[in-house]
């Protein structure tokens, strides 16, 4: 390398360089509205970042946003389930508001959710003994 620096080399700066590293105008006059109009868009973008937070910090909008999170979370999660039957919770979830309607209809609420436990607790179950079996054999 020739002498100069590496940071000499990233930050080559003469007087009509900006510091967003394009080129101001050599004429006084221009020179001078070009920074005014650079001035006004670093102060809008400064309204536009505290308006944003003032609205972000708001109780509201932050309980919308960590439900927007935990639903994400919660459909990729059921995405990567249903990936290996190559179904995804899009293409079910016709069947399920219509099983759902159906439920609340006939007021079969209390009985439908004692079946759901009971199925969850027979799959843990049947999980388990089969990852004891295969602990044995290992």
């Amino acid at each position: 390398m020739s002498g100069v620096s590496k940071e000499a080399n990233m930050h080559k700066h003469d007087e009509t360089t900006g510091l967003a590293g394009h080129q101001h105008s050599l004429d006084p006059a221009v020179r001078k509205k070009e920074l005014l109009r650079e001035g006004e868009f670093f102060r809008a973008g400064v309204a536009h970042a505290k308006a944003s937070i003032q609205h972000g910090i708001k109780p509201e909008v932050m309980m919308r946003t960590a439900f927007d999170h935990t639903t994400i979370a919660l459909r990729t999660k059921a995405d990567a389930l249903l990936k290996p039957t190559g179904a995804n919770v899009a293409m079910l979830m016709p069947y399920a508001m219509n099983a759902l309607n159906f439920v609340r209809q006939r007021r079969l609420g209390k009985p439908v959710a004692g079946a759901a436990v009971a199925v969850g607790v027979l799959g843990w179950y049947f999980n388990r003994k089969r990852a004891r079996k295969a602990a044995k054999e290992a």
